[in-house]
């Protein structure tokens, strides 16, 4: 038996968390030595990396952390995993709750609503008197006994013109509710859009574009439909069920009984299976969305399939989805056209007992044949509530399922907010980091203990291997996520302290993969400042060396880019990047890579003009090409997330460390292509 042994906390030197597969380890390392303390399996990965974490402070006699930010994958109430994609249980959500928040989404078109409501009442009024006129004229001038022309004429001319009026109504009802319909979607896709622009990049970087484009478009389009159409419908039509059914047991409670006899199984069975349908049009729609995404992401990389030869591969990838989204949608479909149309039947049943004792009575005098007339037109108005109902579920279902994914996205918190006392401030350009430790996985760090101070116009130069850290870095320089532990402040300011939106216009990017929006050249220069003067555009695109090829188009400034840029050269759409950083004249500059998969004249002519742009400015600069960072005033060098070297090009080559070792291989690499 092996024994247990007890020690102080403070006795681990370090405490790690290994994942292995399918399990992970909490190790301590003690007198040099790993001990394994534990194994688990990999769904307690993120509380063992928070026990790692608590026991690192306790071991530095520090003061823990030990409130966790991880967000649980499962339901805290019923413990069932969410589905995939979502943050919603199925089982456990709240339906009055969904009712609540579409009241609010009606909230501002509450006055034509209820026009539209006053005027389905008026409709209704209309439809309820026909049935009497009919039993009128039936039974008191369509007989030879008592026919009279004038009469008939006039009764004959009520129902003209009432049918006439319930057309004009039902035209102006209508057209109201497609107004307000369209409204709502309108906010709808407005509310989901701001929302998903004030999402932190670490929530965006976990969803799928296809699924929140399908959530933007066809979700809200389902809501729309379901409050104008169906939700209105559906309170109105239980009202004139409730109304007709007083007014049929009236006439005669025993023929009533008959056409609601059916009601109270059919509605205890929707009861029973409104969670499957729910499941079912759910499933359908995640996988919906997984297939809109496979066609994005195609569709943007249609170059590389066709450069590799790969359609059929991709054609291939997407008919499975396909086919797996057109065998549930079959599925789903067969179901309900299997069952509804069967229940639609046995809500009519009723009528046809109707006309049989309904038939005895007329035999035995017992009912006129307008009164029976009467009776059946106020039962099919019945039977057209019922036959709504029948198919109503399956709109409900539908719409509290969209429902819940579109708040999924309005109740989602961004990880990145800002503090209750965010200021904003002018930046001069001071940049502190102080014991900065990241991690995408917050048990997986790929940043550690970085300490950086950076004055006014300096240009670091950011240094290492591919995983390093570089970009992580400049990622939390730009607060496009939070630090872990530590932090950083600009001009002494702490970056949580001041106003998002205020920092980032004071900050200028230009990437490895540059972004053009589709328009024009002069629309994707003026991106950040729209309101620039055109001798202020062409001034930076001259400072960029973009303005000779820009002017050599045929339309100049004019030129539609493409789809992402595709009509532009990559050194082109690189100088208009930097021309687009030169008119926002940002106070500190991020490249990352900006030189990188251009030949020798374009990437000369980029260096001359980024040599201008970071000119007096904080600048942090990511290069492939080490020879370019030869100007900056330091580099600092990341080693697996570790700051390991920091100082001039010249201190670095002298000090023969990581740095030196770089530069050497990069050397002999140009000299074995060279020969």
């Amino acid at each position: 038996k092996r024994l247990l042994q007890t020690r102080l906390i403070q006795s681990g030197e370090e405490y790690t968390l290994v994942t292995a597969v399918g399990n992970g380890m909490l190790e301590a390392k003690v007198e040099g030595r790993d001990i394994m303390l534990l194994r688990f399996s990999m769904a307690h990965v993120p509380r063992y990396a928070y026990i790692a974490s608590i026991l690192n402070s306790l071991a530095n006699h520090g003061i823990p952390k030990i409130v966790s930010d991880n967000r649980e994958e499962k339901c805290l109430n019923c413990g069932r995993m969410y589905p995939r994609g979502t943050k919603t249980c199925y089982r456990c959500s709240s339906k009055g709750v969904v009712f609540k928040r579409w009241l609010e989404l009606m909230k501002p078109y509450a006055r034509p609503l209820v026009i539209s409501l006053c005027v389905f009442w008026i409709i209704i009024g209309l439809s309820l008197v026909t049935p009497f006129i009919y039993r009128y004229l039936i039974d008191n001038y369509l007989t030879p006994q008592k026919a009279e022309a004038l009469p008939i004429f006039f009764l004959i001319m009520g129902l003209a013109v009432s049918e006439l009026t319930r057309t004009l109504l039902n035209i102006y009802k209508n057209r109201m509710m497609n107004k307000v319909g369209l409204s709502i979607s309108r906010d709808l896709r407005q509310m989901v859009y701001e929302k998903l622009q004030s999402l932190s990049i670490a929530y965006l970087d976990t969803q799928k574009t296809g699924d929140l484009m399908n959530r933007v478009t066809g979700d809200t389009n389902r809501i729309q439909d379901f409050i104008c159409n169906q939700a209105s419908m559906g309170i109105n039509q239980i009202l004139l069920l409730i109304v007709v059914s007083g007014i049929l047991f009236v006439m005669n409670w025993r023929l009533a009984s008959l056409i609601l006899l059916p009601a109270p199984f059919i509605a205890y069975y929707f009861r029973i299976m409104r969670r499957k349908f729910r499941k079912m049009y759910g499933r359908q729609w995640r996988i919906s969305d997984r297939s809109n995404s496979i066609l994005h992401d195609i569709l943007r990389g249609i170059k590389v399939v066709k450069a590799f030869g790969m359609e059929e591969k991709a054609v291939g990838r997407f008919e499975e989805t396909s086919k797996e989204l057109a065998d549930i949608t079959a599925s789903n479909e067969k179901t309900y056209n299997t069952i509804f149309p069967f229940l639609h039947f046995i809500m009519g049943i009723g009528n046809f007992f109707i006309l049989y004792y309904g038939g005895k009575y007329i035999l035995a005098e017992q009912m006129e044949l307008g009164e029976l007339i009467q009776f059946t037109s106020y039962a099919g108005m019945i039977y057209g509530p019922l036959g709504f109902l029948t198919f109503f579920p399956r709109a409900f279902t539908q719409a509290i399922t969209s429902t819940e994914r579109i708040f999924e996205i309005l109740d989602e918190e961004s990880f990145i907010q800002n503090e209750s006392n965010a200021r904003k401030i002018q930046i001069e350009g001071n940049v502190v980091l102080e014991q900065v430790t990241f991690g995408y996985q917050f048990y997986e760090p790929v940043v550690k203990d970085i300490n950086l101070e950076v004055k006014k116009g300096e240009m670091i130069g950011l240094v290492g291997h591919s995983g390093a850290g570089k970009s992580t870095l400049i990622n939390l320089i730009m607060r496009l996520y939070d630090v872990d532990e530590g932090r950083i402040t600009i001009d002494g300011v702490d970056i949580q302290d001041i106003d998002q939106m205020d920092l980032r216009s004071q900050i200028g990017v230009v990437l490895q993969e540059t972004f053009l929006f589709t328009g024009t050249i002069l629309q994707n220069i003026t991106y950040a400042k729209p309101n620039a003067s055109l001798e202020d555009v062409i001034q930076a695109a001259k400072i960029a060396n973009a303005h000779d090829f820009i002017i050599r188009f045929p339309d100049g400034y004019d030129t539609k880019v493409g789809e992402r840029g595709q009509r532009l050269s990559g050194g082109e759409k690189q100088r208009i990047a930097i021309a687009r950083a030169i008119l926002h004249d940002p106070k500190i500059l991020i490249l990352d890579e900006a030189t990188a998969s251009v030949d020798t004249e374009t990437e000369y002519q980029i260096q001359e003009a980024l040599g201008r742009l970071v000119k007096n400015r904080t600048t942090f600069a990511i290069a492939h090409r080490l020879s370019t960072l030869r100007n900056a005033t330091r580099l600092l060098v990341l080693d697996e997330g570790k700051a390991i070297e920091l100082g001039t090009h010249d201190e670095l080559m002298n000090k023969k460390g990581k740095y030196y070792s770089l530069v050497m291989a990069q050397r002999e690499m140009s000299r074995t292509k060279a020969g």
